[in-house]
């Protein structure tokens, strides 16, 4: 906020302020409002502030500025108008606060989604880069070899399946050690036919 803006926005806020007694009937019509410099004391204002704020409720109809007299009260109407024409002014710019928090908000949440989406998109490059044609996949459930490697179980021979990735806790491990350990939960990519593919769920799901 400049200090332009900070300026219009206190002699806006002692307008307002001033409107708002009118409107409750705190200073009846034909009264006449304090001096500028009470009113800049009541707000904890300049006197030139007091007298912009006094200004503007002239130009509204709301106040008479009478030689010898000072400001008096003309109409609470204009008064009532007045400060509910600012309540919703406030309330629209509350709103539109609101919706710029929930772009921003939203914004932060699709960068988020983008980046997952490119992170699933990169690593399924990965595979049908090193695998251009389309593996079988197999959560393993619980099964009697628990913590066996691929050497050990013997895979090709028991099934008749190549093993060419192995996903351990969302990390993939391409054309894996014979020697890699295979748990409950590891997701297994592997070719074959599919014979192949319903040994391999009878052997790792039996």
């Amino acid at each position: 906020m400049t200090e332009n803006e900070i300026i219009n926005s206190r002699y806006q806020k002692v307008a307002i302020g001033i409107a708002q007694r009118i409107a409750e009937g705190k200073f009846s019509v034909g009264e006449k409002i304090k001096s500028r410099s009470t009113i800049a004391t009541t707000f904890n204002v300049s006197p030139e502030t007091a007298r912009k704020a006094i200004n503007v409720l002239v130009d509204l109809d709301i106040l008479e500025v009478r030689q010898g007299s000072g400001a008096i009260v003309v109409s609470k109407e204009n008064a009532i108008a007045y400060v509910k024409q600012f309540n919703i002014r406030n309330s629209l710019k509350s709103l539109g606060h609101d919706i710029q928090s929930h772009l921003k908000l939203q914004k932060k949440e699709m960068d988020r989604l983008s980046g997952l989406v490119q992170n699933f998109l990169d690593q399924s490059s990965l595979i049908k880069k090193e695998f251009p044609f389309e593996p079988y996949e197999l959560t393993i459930g619980e099964f009697s070899h628990q913590g066996k490697s691929l050497q050990q179980l013997n895979i090709w021979q028991q099934t008749g399946a190549t093993v060419i990735a192995i996903k351990k806790q969302g990390n993939f491990i391409l054309s894996p050690d014979p020697l890699t350990i295979l748990n409950k939960g590891d997701q297994i990519f592997f070719v074959g036919n599919d014979l192949s593919s319903f040994r391999m769920q009878h052997f790792f799901n039996s």
